[in-house]
């Protein structure tokens, strides 16, 4: 473990590092004893440094959803990141490389809640029932400091969350099978990547029931009106400046965004 000084230090850097768009080196080599519990402080002083300078917290993102991610990560169970307003795109947007350091896209899809959920033992019954509605989403992760990364790294620096882009056709959770939801994503008319929402721990709403549980740890509710990315059911594609994207989720409609 870390002292509380130290985790400061460290949300100050990385939100130094976000401002500039200049990665540091890694958190785990300047606080080798940090640990889980030290990265997720970490992470919400650095959130709370963002609302500080103006940011308004709108929901959280979820990673390392799949099998292979968790063992890569030498990890057992899922990550997760605060989303910001000033994060968020919308369809069709050109987005400016210049805010990230070495940006890269994800596919997923994006519950947004109609009531409070949270506390001890959520279901996934619970996360659906609270759900108005479901919409397709990507996001932007990008790295605030040096590479390779350990766990500690990615948790301290908001589990990589840098910006996510929405649109599509919103659904009600009840009106598709959410575990067949499938998209390509095409860069500069080519397509990169491919899957299906079932990769997401067999079903998008668990890594969600996952999220309320871990953070009923810490007495913290999600809120109706916010935003959570369930997970990505594509690997990472890099982007830069000139390239156009274009997300095909079949009958949810599609994401085009370019980059400048």
């Amino acid at each position: 473990m870390i002292s509380q000084q130290e985790r400061q230090q460290a949300a100050d850097a990385l939100f130094e590092a976000g401002r500039t768009s200049k990665p540091i080196p890694q958190v785990s080599k300047t606080w080798p004893k940090m640990e889980i519990e030290d990265s997720y402080v970490v992470q919400q002083l650095w959130a709370d440094k963002r609302v500080q300078a103006g940011a308004r917290v709108i929901g959280h993102k979820i990673g390392l959803t799949s099998r292979a991610m968790q063992q890569a990560s030498k990890m057992t169970e899922p990550d997760y990141g605060v989303l910001l307003d000033d994060m968020t795109y919308a369809d069709g947007a050109r987005i400016p490389v210049s805010r990230f350091s070495a940006p890269r896209l994800e596919v997923e899809l994006a519950f947004v809640l109609g009531k409070r959920v949270g506390g001890k033992n959520v279901t996934i019954y619970d996360v659906l029932d609270a759900t108005a509605y479901v919409t397709p989403a990507l996001e932007i992760i990008d790295y605030r400091t040096e590479v390779p990364r350990a766990i500690v790294d990615t948790i301290a620096d908001n589990a990589a969350a840098a910006g996510m882009v929405t649109g599509g056709r919103p659904v009600r959770p009840m009106d598709v099978d959410l575990r067949w939801c499938a998209a390509t994503l095409s860069k500069n008319g080519i397509i990169e990547e491919s899957g299906v929402s079932a990769a997401i721990m067999g079903h998008p709403a668990i890594g969600i029931v996952w999220l309320a549980n871990r953070l009923a740890r810490h007495d913290i509710m999600l809120e109706a009106g916010h935003i959570l990315l369930a997970g990505s059911f594509t690997r990472p594609v890099n982007v830069a400046a000139g390239d156009v994207i274009h997300a095909d989720f079949g009958p949810l409609g599609s994401i085009g965004v370019s980059f400048y």
